[in-house]
C-alpha cells in the first residue's frame, strides 16, 4: 500500500518575514523548500531544504523546483519574490497570479498607471526618468511624496515640503531602488488604513481592515497597527468596494493581498498601493488570526496547494502591534515585563540600541496584543 505523499511547498525568501509561513507549513506536515541568499536566512534551520539562491534568479529557482517536483509556491510579507513565484508557477502549471501581470503588483509606477486606467481612486503621480528629470510635476501642489518604484517597508519614502528638497529626496529614493527608479506623488492627507484579503479563482474575501499609526513626516514609518478599524460602517463598505475593484484591475486572482489606503478629511478614499502578498509587521501572520480566528497563514498555503476553503470568521477580538524605537522608548519597560500583562501575546526587544526610524528596519522591538478592545500603551 502506498504511503500518503507529503506535499512539497517552495517558499521564496528566508528572512524573519517568511519564518511564520515556514513554521506553519511544517506544522501542517508539508515539506518546505526555501530559497534566498544565505545572509539573514533564518528559515534555513527550519525548512526541510534550503537553497542559497537569490530570490530574483527565476530560472535557477525554476530548475530546482522542477527537479524537486514542488506542489505549490508562495511567500508572505515581501514584494521582491512575487515575480519569481508567478514565473515558476506559470511554467509548472501551479497556482499563482498571472505572470504577465507581475510587474504591476511590484512596481509603484505601473500600479499607478493601472489604477488611472481602471478608475481606481489614487494620488496624482509622475515617474522620475533615468536622467533624473521630473518635469511631470508641473501643476502638482506641494507637499509631495517621493518613493522608489520597487521597494517596501517605507525604504526611500520621504515627504517634500518645497522644491529645494526635491533633488535630494529623488536621489535617496533612486539609491535604494533595485531599478534606480522613483516616482513623485501628490501627498494625500488623512487617516491611514490597510485592508487584508485572500483570493481564489478571482473571488476575493476581505478578512479585516487595519488602522495605522505612523511617525508622520518626513518618512511615515509605521509605529502601530490595530484591528478591527474604528471606521464608521458606511466608510468600511466603500473601502471594501474600492478594494474589490482594485484587486480585479491588478489581476490579483490568488493568494493574499494587502491594500494600503488613505481617507481624507472630506471622506475621499485613495488607494496608495496594493501588494499581492500578505501584509508585513505581523499584520497577516498574527493580527488577522487574533482578531478574526481565521488562520491566514494556513489559508495562503492552501491556496498555493490548490486546496482552498472559504474563510470562516470565528472570533471578534481586537488585536494590534506596537513597535519600539527612540520615538516610542516608553514601551521598553512594558516589553521587559510583558508577561505581567494578560493582553500581550508576544513581545521582544530585537535591538538594545533605540534609533530614530527612517524605515521599518530601524525598529528595535515589538508588542503584540489581543483584547476585547484596543489596548493603549
Amino acid at each position: 500500500m502506498l504511503e500518503n505523499k507529503k506535499p512539497k511547498l517552495a517558499v521564496i525568501g528566508a528572512s524573519y518575514l517568511q519564518l511564520p509561513i515556514v513554521r506553519k507549513a511544517k506544522q501542517m506536515g508539508i515539506e518546505v523548500h526555501c530559497f534566498a541568499w544565505a545572509d539573514g536566512a533564518v528559515c534555513k534551520d527550519v525548512a526541510d531544504y534550503f537553497y542559497p539562491i537569490d530570490v530574483k534568479e527565476k530560472d535557477q529557482i525554476l530548475d530546482v523546483c522542477q527537479r524537486v517536483g514542488i506542489d505549490g509556491i508562495t511567500t508572505i510579507a515581501a514584494d521582491l519574490p512575487v515575480p519569481t513565484i508567478n514565473y515558476v508557477a506559470s511554467r509548472m502549471g501551479l497556482i499563482s497570479n498571472p505572470d504577465d501581470y507581475s510587474a504591476i503588483t511590484t512596481n509603484k509606477f505601473l500600479m499607478r498607471q493601472c489604477f488611472m486606467q481602471n478608475g481606481v481612486p489614487s494620488p496624482r503621480y509622475t515617474l522620475v526618468t533615468s536622467n533624473g528629470s521630473y518635469d511631470g510635476i508641473q501643476g502638482f501642489e506641494f507637499p509631495l511624496i517621493v518613493k522608489p518604484t520597487d521597494r517596501s517597508g517605507s525604504k526611500g519614502v520621504e515627504k517634500i515640503l518645497d522644491p529645494v528638497q526635491l533633488d535630494a529626496a529623488v536621489k535617496r529614493a533612486q539609491d535604494v531602488s533595485f531599478k534606480h527608479e522613483a516616482i513623485i506623488e501628490e501627498f494625500v492627507t488623512g487617516r491611514e488604513i490597510s485592508v487584508e484579503s485572500i483570493s481564489f479563482e478571482g473571488k476575493h474575501y476581505i478578512l479585516q481592515i487595519t488602522d495605522k499609526v505612523t511617525t508622520g513626516a518626513p518618512f511615515f514609518v509605521e509605529l502601530e497597527h490595530h484591528q478591527p478599524s474604528s471606521l464608521p460602517e458606511e466608510t468600511k463598505v466603500q473601502v471594501r468596494q474600492i478594494v474589490l475593484h482594485a484587486l480585479d484591475a491588478l489581476h490579483i486572482e490568488y493568494g493574499a493581498s494587502h491594500s494600503e489606503m488613505k481617507i481624507t478629511e472630506n471622506g475621499e478614499i485613495k488607494v496608495i498601493e496594493i501588494g499581492a502578498r500578505m501584509g508585513g509587521d505581523f499584520i497577516g501572520s498574527d493580527l488577522v488570526q487574533l482578531s478574526t480566528g481565521y488562520d491566514f497563514l494556513k489559508g495562503v498555503i492552501n491556496v498555493a496547494l490548490g486546496r482552498f476553503e472559504e474563510p470562516v470568521i470565528t472570533d471578534s477580538h481586537h488585536s494590534g502591534v506596537y513597535f519600539l524605537s527612540e520615538e516610542t522608548k516608553h514601551l521598553k519597560p512594558i516589553i521587559e515585563h510583558w508577561k505581567d500583562n494578560p493582553a500581550i501575546r508576544e513581545a521582544a526587544i530585537t535591538n538594545e540600541e533605540l534609533r530614530r526610524i527612517e524605515c521599518s528596519g530601524d525598529r528595535s522591538g515589538y508588542i503584540i496584543y489581543q483584547a476585547e478592545e484596543t489596548v493603549r500603551f
